[in-house]
């Protein structure tokens, strides 16, 4: 370090400082005669003098910080500060990283736990910002180890996700396929446990479907909105008709959505005429009505359930909220997660870009459901709620590792042998057996594709086919409300809880 012994140099960098003070507030900082008249004139400071301010700062910083800058690190920190000021998670700035994670994704494979995450701007300690999980996706390490919507991941590897950006979280959830990460669970407001979970190649995976065995309905899970998505619920309905179809189930439950286009088409099929979804914002170029054609209606006279829950977004709320909304569907499970907007993912050059809200969508009956979700025609829960005893249980159970040693230790085994291990193992931790099950079944197909359908586990899904074996859908589906009548309810609720104030 050097030291400064004499008065006059020590006189002399003081006086030079106060200089430069003055020269940086008075040409960098400070606004300009004219610009404060026009501030006092407007109350307002145009975008231009901001833009004039962030490029001195820049400049200045850039020229003058102790140790020298790259500008890179100028550059991305004040598109981060920027788009994280508006606090809309899904509008961000991507760097190099992020955009090639978002590329993988949309040719279709990538390594990783398979896990659709989302994570909140802000981080207090009444609500750290960990990442919640918006759905699992199929067949992935997170789904096969029964992580669910809903869940939130507060550590990785040991490392507070709270204090993570969004960036951070993702390189460390992927990596090489093979190798282990350990991510620690919050379910619910106490249940907290850690889950080690294997990398393996993400296939991005669109539609599964069947037929309901010892039934006449169709069974349908739409994965993920991709352009391919239209045509292979094409070929499901194909195969429907085949075998004499009289229901048909469209499961969204876990869906976090994709493509407008594909929602639209898809929905395209069932609808006769009428708007489909619509786009609204203050940029003229982005107000758009997407209607439907009776040409391209395949599927007529059809008793359509469809499965809903938490991890439903987007997409999944577009297609559901226009079946609701034109009386075609009967919606079972639980309400979604509330995604009406529209972004757009804009390069900045060749390596890094933004992703920003372009628009809100407006379904049929003219409603955002942004921030508000669908609710469902009939609420079904599949055994996710727990009491204060039962959460303890959960968690000594998950943490015990027994469902990994009895697989282990029993491979192959078949659904009797399942259900008698499963009895053994309820007896020391006792919880519903149709979920101990369900866990251990999952453990001992975890290198297999996930079965179909769960017809011993799955609670909404069995409410479906009642429905539609029952015989009045067309009844019960004529009665249920709009979009639009159901928050019109509730704002008449609200003025009255105003008024009685």
């Amino acid at each position: 370090m050097l030291l400064i012994r004499n008065n006059f140099l020590k006189k002399f960098f003081v006086s030079q400082f106060i200089v430069t003070n003055l020269f940086i507030s008075s040409s960098c900082f400070a606004q300009k005669k004219s610009d404060r008249l026009s501030t006092n004139t407007d109350n307002k400071t145009s975008a231009f003098q901001y833009m004039k301010r962030l490029n001195s700062v820049f400049d200045f910083v850039e020229q003058n910080y102790v140790d020298e800058l790259d500008p890179k690190i100028l550059y991305e920190g004040a598109l981060k500060g920027m788009l994280d000021a508006i606090g809309d998670p899904y509008t961000l700035y991507l760097d190099e990283n992020e955009m090639r994670e978002l590329n993988d994704t949309t040719a279709g494979s990538f390594g990783g736990v398979g896990l659709s995450i989302s994570k909140p701007v802000e981080n207090t300690p009444e609500k750290p910002a960990y990442v919640e999980v918006a759905s699992p996706i199929e067949d992935s390490p997170g789904a096969k180890a029964g992580i669910q919507s809903g869940d939130y991941i507060v550590a990785v590897d040991g490392k507070p996700t709270a204090d993570m950006t969004m960036n951070e979280v993702l390189s460390v959830l992927r990596g090489e396929v093979g190798t282990p990460v350990t991510v620690s669970i919050l379910r619910g407001a106490n249940m907290r446990f850690d889950v080690r979970l294997v990398r393996s190649l993400i296939e991005v995976p669109t539609v599964k479907y069947g037929m309901i065995s010892d039934s006449s309905i169709g069974y349908v899970r739409l994965i993920q909105f991709t352009p391919e998505t239209p045509k292979r619920l094409m070929d499901a309905i194909g195969e429907f008709e085949k075998n004499n179809y009289t229901g048909m189930i469209i499961d969204l439950r876990d869906n976090p959505g994709g493509l407008l286009s594909s929602a639209v088409d898809i929905a395209d099929r069932f609808i006769d005429e009428g708007p489909i979804v619509s786009t609204k914002s203050r940029l003229l170029f982005e107000n758009q009505e997407f209607t439907a054609s009776a040409e391209n209606t395949t599927v007529k006279n059809i008793p359509i359930v469809v499965l809903i829950n938490r991890g439903s977004a987007s997409a999944s709320e577009i297609l559901s909220g226009a079946l609701k909304d034109n009386h075609l569907a009967y919606l079972v499970g639980v309400r979604t997660y509330g995604k009406g907007s529209v972004q757009q993912v804009i390069p900045l050059s060749n390596i890094d870009g933004i992703k920003i809200t372009m628009a809100r969508y407006y379904t049929p009956s003219d409603t955002n459901i942004d921030k508000i979700g669908i609710p469902p025609d009939l609420e079904v829960r599949n055994m996710d709620s727990f009491t204060a005893d039962e959460e303890k249980i959960y968690v000594d159970m998950i943490n015990s590792k027994i469902i990994e040693k009895t697989a282990e230790n029993n491979p192959g085994m078949n659904e009797e042998e399942i259900a008698k291990k499963a009895s053994v193992i309820a007896k020391d931790y006792p919880l519903d057996e149709r979920l101990i099950r369900r866990i251990l079944r999952n453990q001992v197909l975890r290198t297999a594709p996930t079965p179909l359908y769960d017809l011993d586990y799955d609670l909404q899904l069995v409410t479906a086919i009642n429905i539609i074996k029952e015989g009045n859908f067309y009844e019960l589906v004529k009665n249920t409300k709009t979009l639009r009548e159901l928050q019109e309810e509730v704002d008449a609720a609200d003025s009255s809880e105003k008024i009685a104030e």
